[in-house]
């Protein structure tokens, strides 16, 4: 694991903001060189913290407006043929491993309230589903942010190099 600074906090929360940039603005925003701006994206990338550039789509512009969130309860034996199953479903932004009581969460986006009934049937379908629950995300109050977290993480640092952790 390696430690951020506010420097790296700062590029970081900018590029999640507005992942086109360019280093030049970037550079200029922040006071340091291009130079500076170059080694240190490369760097968050080197490591694994920076993991790519995507475009954020609105999923209602493209006709899926509505977004679900998907409980299931699973044959714990039946993992791997839940997860290619639901993989094999286009409406399937997203699963997540939990703990606790359901197995997995799946994100999806469909086009009405009334296409969630067939999508679960598809996933009833899956050999190793027991269960499902689902609710709806009706709005976004608090939208994807990372900029209060960087912040927390590198809370009384300078702009100095960011130095790997020890282990």
């Amino acid at each position: 694991m390696t430690s951020i600074d506010r420097l790296d906090a700062e590029i970081l929360g900018r590029l999640t903001a507005n992942a086109r940039v360019g280093i030049a603005e970037l550079a200029a925003d922040l006071g340091v060189s291009r130079n500076t701006i170059q080694q240190r994206i490369r760097r968050l990338e080197d490591v694994g913290i920076l993991r790519g550039f995507r475009p954020i789509i609105d999923l209602g512009a493209v006709g899926m407006p509505v977004q679900a969130l998907i409980s299931l309860e699973l044959d714990q034996r039946r993992m791997a043929e839940v997860v290619q199953g639901l993989g094999a479903l286009p409406e399937v932004i997203e699963v997540k491993l939990q703990a606790g009581r359901e197995d997995l969460l799946v994100h999806v986006a469909i086009a009405s309230l009334e296409a969630l009934q067939p999508l679960t049937a598809s996933i009833v379908e899956i050999e190793g589903v027991r269960k499902t629950t689902s609710t709806f995300s009706v709005g976004t109050p608090v939208p994807y942010r990372l900029q209060p977290l960087l912040d927390h993480i590198t809370e009384g640092s300078g702009w100095g190099r960011s130095t790997p952790l020890p282990s």
